[in-house]
């Protein structure tokens, strides 16, 4: 785990468990993470505070970059556990606006089951859930730098 890549820098916990963005923009958020030990509960399944983790973590990525890289906080999750992920499972991660308001925005974040190279027919959705973000908030003079840092990794993508 390199502290100055990019992934660590966005998210670091999300880094932490593996997870590996793929697509990042005002219209869609993606990536995937292979379950391992360190994500899971005692019965050898995903956790479910992973999934809102990762529900979290895209809808917040995406909300900062569609608010024109404001900061963002996520005011209110709901989320379905709806099977079981098992370690050693691939798991994809697509989260997409719902509703882009001035102030407010409302994001769908869906995990699915899959393997790399399998037909997106064929996943087995995992979870699906809903965050609501508080978007245009100011930034504090400590992170002043976090909106170039969010640019500069969309633009690595």
């Amino acid at each position: 785990m390199d502290p100055k890549s990019p992934e660590f820098i966005i998210d670091q916990p999300l880094n932490s468990l593996g997870f590996v963005f793929e697509d990042l923009s005002a219209t869609r958020v993606s990536g995937h993470l292979t379950v391992t030990e360190k994500c899971c509960q005692p019965f050898k399944v995903l956790h479910g505070g992973v999934s809102a983790l990762i529900a979290e973590g895209l809808a917040s990525l995406g909300a900062a970059v569609a608010s024109n890289y404001k900061r963002v906080a996520g005011i209110h999750l709901s989320i379905h556990h709806l099977r079981p992920a098992a370690l050693g499972d691939f798991v994809f991660a697509e989260s997409f606006p719902v509703s882009v308001g001035k102030s407010i925005q409302v994001w769908e974040v869906r995990l699915w089951k899959t393997k790399k190279t399998e037909k997106p027919e064929n996943r087995k959705m995992v979870s699906t859930s809903r965050v609501t973000l508080f978007c245009g908030l100011p930034i504090p003079d400590h992170v002043k730098g976090a909106p170039g840092q969010v640019k500069n990794f969309v633009s690595k993508l």
